[in-house]
């Protein structure tokens, strides 16, 4: 699966850690991460990470890109609710893009995780199965 890691600077810490504690559920994944969360993550952790832009310079919005092409299985998001952010509008568009694709997505450890409590379960199978269905459908397979 691949699975997007972005988060907020002063909740980059808890993203770290995160990762930290997962290790050996996210090394069977295809990770992605905006900038500087991805250099993060791979300097704290033995995980591989392709890194975007950062967030402000348009991470968000290349993530995003990949959700729209349903070529993104899951995004965890630590989001930072009691600061302003200059790039609001890009963090709305990716979670609207979620929703309208049916991405699981976590805004906070809680969520996040549960999801990787279900991933590492095997509780994913409707994201291959939707997968399937474009293949079948633009006639593509393993694109």
């Amino acid at each position: 699966m691949n699975i997007a890691f972005i988060a907020h600077d002063k909740k980059k810490d808890d993203l770290v850690t995160f990762a930290l504690a997962y290790e050996p559920v996210l090394q069977k994944h295809t990770l992605y991460s905006t900038g500087t969360t991805g250099q993060r993550i791979t300097a704290e952790t033995s995980l591989s990470v392709h890194r975007f832009q950062s967030g402000p310079l348009g991470g968000d919005q290349q993530i995003g890109a990949l959700v729209a092409e349903n070529k993104m299985d899951l995004v965890i998001f630590f989001k930072d609710p009691l600061t302003a952010q200059p790039h609001e509008p890009d963090i709305n568009a990716l979670i609207r893009l979620c929703d309208v694709y049916s991405i699981p997505l976590a805004t906070n450890m809680a969520t996040a995780e549960i999801l990787l409590s279900g991933l590492k379960r095997g509780e994913f199978a409707f994201r291959e199965l939707l997968k399937k269905d474009e293949e079948e459908e633009t006639g593509t397979h393993g694109a």
